[in-house]
């Protein structure tokens, strides 16, 4: 490829607030994250909002909307991108007893509830997360039926809101090709994010990241990362494999061994590495070019 898109992932909903003060948390912050990441060559920036007192993920509508204000009234360009991934948390109550749920770790929404933030955002690109599956340790499961992800897909066609399809592992893009298949997406292009290396879901080796390259349709644009210390690898990798770049503190915390990261930062040298290998950056105006995306105000 001759230029590829960077998405820069500023914030995430995982325990990352208490290992670095990096990680964004109130509205304010996070939207100044993502514009400096736009700034330093992010034409995406993928955004969740936060409890303002535990920094735990939310669903508020009105940090959500405090958010796509403080980003779009920037003097900087970007395209935004929402989350659709929250509502979808479910933790058993414990390996004898998993009933009761654990209150505490679960957040179950139904699908209209899930979109609430996207309708009274409109952001140009919303995340679907395209399976369920064992996310980290414990009893956590991230929780996405089939009738739950067709509903998804329906919602998105009654808005100007392109949806980027976040699969975890191979079975998620296979679900995705067949919401296709079933007119779901129709007159939208199709965008994936595949998300390799989050346990427990697809390795990022490259044998399986290649099975997951190789079963994109080729009218599809897709991106490519892994988390931690392999996410600066994967700009190259995604890139040689055809697909675009993602990096930010949702995935990973650090620059190098011991230096702490801030997006900005990440971005800045996820240019440094595309630019070593003749790639150009794309900027917002031509993403939406690509994708046919609208920018909302």
């Amino acid at each position: 490829m001759s230029s590829v898109f960077i998405t820069c992932a500023v914030t995430g909903g995982g325990d990352t607030v208490g290992r670095s003060v990096h990680v964004p948390v109130s509205p304010q912050q996070i939207a100044e994250s993502a514009i400096d990441a736009a700034k330093a060559g992010a034409a995406i920036v993928h955004c969740h909002v936060r409890d303002l007192e535990t920094g735990k993920q939310s669903r508020d509508v009105d940090l959500y909307k405090e958010l796509t204000d403080r980003i779009r009234s920037a003097d900087t360009d970007v395209v935004l991108n929402l989350t659709g991934g929250t509502g979808a948390d479910l933790t058993l109550g414990g390996v004898e007893h998993p009933l009761p749920l654990d209150d505490e770790g679960t957040d179950m929404a139904g699908a209209t509830e899930r979109m609430a933030h996207i309708r009274e955002c409109m952001p140009e690109i919303a995340t679907i997360d395209m399976g369920t599956m064992n996310f980290g340790e414990g009893d956590y499961i991230m929780t996405n039926s089939t009738s739950q992800l067709d509903e998804l897909a329906l919602q998105f066609q009654g808005i100007d809101v392109q949806p980027e399809l976040e699969c975890f592992d191979t079975g998620h893009l296979w679900y995705a090709k067949e919401q296709e298949k079933r007119g779901l997406y129709e007159g939208k292009p199709m965008l994936a994010q595949l998300c390799m290396g989050v346990p427990w879901g697809a390795p990022d080796d490259m044998n399986t990241l290649m099975a997951m390259v190789n079963n994109v349709p080729d009218h599809w644009h897709f991106s490519a990362f892994s988390i931690g210390r392999r996410q600066l690898e994967y700009v190259a990798v995604a890139t040689l494999t055809g697909g675009n770049v993602r990096v930010g503190l949702e995935d990973n915390l650090y620059l190098e061994k011991g230096v702490k990261a801030t997006n900005a930062s990440l971005v800045e040298r996820a240019g440094v590495i595309l630019g070593g290998m003749n790639i150009d950056l794309m900027g917002p105006a031509e993403v939406r070019e690509m994708l046919g995306l609208t920018k909302h105000t």
